[in-house]
This record gives C-alpha cells, sequence and structure tokens, in this order.
C-alpha cells in the first residue's frame, strides 16, 4: 500500500492504483462536491491531553501538548504543541475557489492519505494557451497539501506533476520542478494563504507569458548557419575566421 490513499477523487485518467471516485471530464466540478466525492467532509479538532495518576483515580494537570482528533471517528491523528492552527479540509478546498470563479484552473484531484493524516486538493490550470506545441503539451497544477498530524507545514503552489498518491504527493514536495512555499501552522496561517493565493495570479500570468514566448519560438526555424551563431553566442565563442572549428579544442 505505497499509495496509502484512504480516500479520494479524480477527474480525467484513472490513478496507477484504480481507487477513488472518477468525475467526468466534462464536468465542473464545485468546491462542495469535490470534498463530498473526495470523503474530506469531515472535521478535526484539538483535544487537551490529561495526566492520571498511578493505578487510577482523578486526572491531574494539562499537558502542554494537544491531540489532533477526526471528529467523524474519534480517529487520532497526531500530537502538536499549544501554537498549532488546524487547515480545516472545507478550508483547504475552498482556498481554490477564486481560481474557479475566474475560470482560470479546475480541480482535478483531492483526498486524504494515511488514515486522514495528510490530505491534499490539485487544480489544473484550464488556460489552453498552455501547449507549446502539438507534441509539446505543458502539465500545470495548483497543489496545496496539509498534515493534520503536525508533520509537515502546508505546501502550496505550481507543481507539473498530477498528485494521485502519496508517492505522486512526496514528488511534488521534493522536484525541483515544483514551487511551493511552506506555510507554518500558526496564527498566520490563513492570512499567509491568501497572500500566497494573490501573488499565484500573478506568477500565473508570468507562466503564460513565458509560454507564449516557447510558442513563437517552437515556430520559427533556424538553418545551420543561424545555429552555429547562436551557439556561438551562447557559449562566447569567437566569430569563424577562415574555417574555425565551431568549438575549439
Amino acid at each position: 500500500m505505497a499509495h496509502l490513499v484512504e480516500s479520494m477523487m479524480y477527474v480525467g485518467k484513472t490513478p496507477w492504483h484504480g481507487l477513488g471516485t472518477p468525475i467526468p471530464e466534462d464536468k465542473q466540478i464545485s468546491v462542495r462536491e469535490a470534498i463530498v466525492e473526495a470523503k474530506l467532509d469531515w472535521q478535526v479538532e484539538l483535544r487537551p491531553l490529561y495526566t492520571e495518576k498511578a493505578g487510577g483515580g482523578a486526572k491531574s494537570g494539562i499537558l502542554d501538548h494537544y491531540a489532533v482528533c477526526r471528529t467523524s471517528d474519534n480517529a487520532f491523528l497526531g500530537l502538536v504543541g499549544p501554537d498549532y492552527v488546524p487547515l480545516q479540509n472545507e478550508e483547504a478546498l475552498e482556498w481554490f475557489q477564486p481560481f474557479l470563479d475566474s475560470d482560470s484552473a479546475t480541480l482535478e484531484t483531492a483526498g486524504s492519505l494515511n488514515g486522514g493524516k495528510q490530505v491534499w486538493a490539485l487544480a489544473k490550470i484550464g488556460d489552453n494557451k498552455m501547449d507549446v506545441g502539438k507534441e509539446d503539451p505543458v502539465a500545470h497544477y495548483i497543489l496545496l497539501s496539509n498534515a493534520h498530524d503536525g508533520s509537515i507545514a502546508v505546501r502550496v503552489g505550481f507543481t507539473p506533476i498530477r498528485v494521485v498518491c502519496n508517492n505522486t504527493l512526496t514528488l511534488a514536495h521534493y522536484s525541483k520542478a515544483s514551487q511551493l512555499l511552506r506555510v507554518r501552522h500558526t496564527s498566520g496561517l490563513h492570512y499567509n494563504l491568501e497572500l500566497i493565493r494573490e501573488i499565484m495570479n500573478v506568477a500565473g500570468r508570468e507562466f503564460s507569458a513565458t509560454v507564449a514566448q516557447y510558442r513563437r519560438l517552437q515556430k520559427r526555424g533556424i538553418d545551420s548557419s543561424g545555429l552555429e551563431r547562436y551557439v556561438r553566442i551562447v557559449f562566447s565563442l569567437p566569430e569563424d575566421k577562415g574555417g574555425k572549428e565551431l568549438i575549439p579544442n
């Protein structure tokens, strides 16, 4: 069970593990529908910890940590400190709402891993200008992942990886191709997530502009003399004067 999938929903291609609720590609799934289909319609709460005297008896003292528990089944998810601020599943999915409202992205996958200890949501940027050419599509996603067990910070940003399991989530977290920011579970959690979303709107426009440049280059041919000149400029090679090799010994 390397996938560690507890529940999930997905749009389009079936994940390699074959799990989850499929959503038709032509359906614009809402945040609420995604939460229900991914079985993420549950919350967590922080419960104080107590000590108990040996041999039973009254509880005494409150430890300086809290247990994170799922309210639907009282499952214990993790142990966190007094400053930990949870991010509920509904809040995580609703973070994507402005992207859905502007038709700039659609929800692609969402789910729960390792018994609810980690959750993620992934939206595909829907701009059809993201393809450089017919044989060179550029997949671009927005990822938000969260750990209810306190093991990692919230991670949010761009990734080229379609997250469908624990393996692909880990790959997205550590891939150099991903551009993810970390947000700690502190009092500024929700404000910082809103701020990142505003920054990502700008970054998304810059990415679209870059793809447009790639597309123009893809349509423009180059002959051998132009290629040689390009290589000389890039590698600061001297101009060819009377039969010099392109790359000198």
